[in-house]
């Protein structure tokens, strides 16, 4: 009895990954659903039927999730994901802003569309979703939350013909150290987790170009390519109790892309 009970206790955490139909966002929302602490879990993507997969996939390992089709680029629609997973669940507890978009264009051919588009999904989309859940974690009982902001290493390594993508991540850095501190007082943690080169569909040329791939291994000291659950498994202990006194942090996820790879011992 007493064991069903503490069951009970644990298991009512509900979160939000946004861009979760694929990559690392699916990733992190299959390792919040094994975990068993999560009560529900919803999914967001710009298709329904893909969302809706990976809802169903959760709720095969037993948690309870839904889908919500929202395009983080759309103010509106960031509202509708957060009060939508609100209405459903009644709280949220953990909010994890992972779309994100890159396209390589020439500084000098980059147009205002495109800047737009790319700020918008990288940085306005975490913006507005967490300015809408903190609305529901100031007022929640228990009071509080986590928000992790999946950033990149380029919040700090430049990349050419990549410029809104590079200031976008660089953006999301001090938001997530400026939300930390306003936020701390109402038990609101909110950290950042910056991958390097991981085997996702946003880096499918590393899969299909030997040359790329050898050029990016020189890059990274561990000399592979990281895995989407590798950062899952960062993200998840972050939103954790076993976290619960680190707050405006940046953990780089990146086989030490960041650590002047030339410098390196190489035997």
């Amino acid at each position: 009895m007493s064991n069903h009970i503490h069951e009970t206790e644990t298991k009512y955490k509900i979160a939000i990954v946004t861009g979760s139909t694929r990559g690392i966002g699916k990733a992190i929302a299959l390792a919040f659903a094994k975990s068993k602490v999560y009560y529900g879990i919803v999914i967001n993507g710009l298709k329904m039927q893909k969302a809706q997969e990976v809802a169903d996939q959760i709720k095969n390992i037993g948690c309870n999730s839904i889908a919500i089709e929202a395009d983080m680029s759309r103010e509106s629609d960031c509202i509708k994901l957060i009060e939508g997973a609100h209405e459903r669940f009644g709280r949220i507890d953990v909010l994890v802003n992972n779309a994100g978009i890159q396209q390589e264009v020439p500084f000098e051919d980059t147009t205002t569309e495109e800047w737009y588009k790319i700020i918008g999904v990288d940085l306005t989309g975490p913006f507005v979703c967490s300015r809408e859940v903190v609305k529901h974690m100031e007022k929640q009982n228990p009071k509080g939350g986590c928000i992790i902001n999946i950033s990149s290493v380029h919040q700090i390594i430049p990349k050419p013909h990549y410029i809104p993508y590079a200031t976008s991540k660089a953006g999301v850095e001090m938001m997530t150290k400026t939300m930390a501190l306003e936020l701390a007082k109402d038990n609101i943690r909110v950290n950042l987790v910056a991958p390097g080169a991981i085997q996702t569909d946003m880096n499918i040329e590393l899969k299909e170009n030997t040359a790329d791939l050898q050029k990016v291994l020189k890059q990274i000291p561990i000399g592979r390519i990281g895995n989407p659950e590798e950062v899952a498994n960062v993200v998840e202990f972050l939103v954790s109790d076993k976290a619960s006194y680190v707050t405006g942090a940046s953990f780089f996820v990146d086989g030490g892309m960041t650590l002047y790879p030339s410098f390196a011992v190489t035997s």
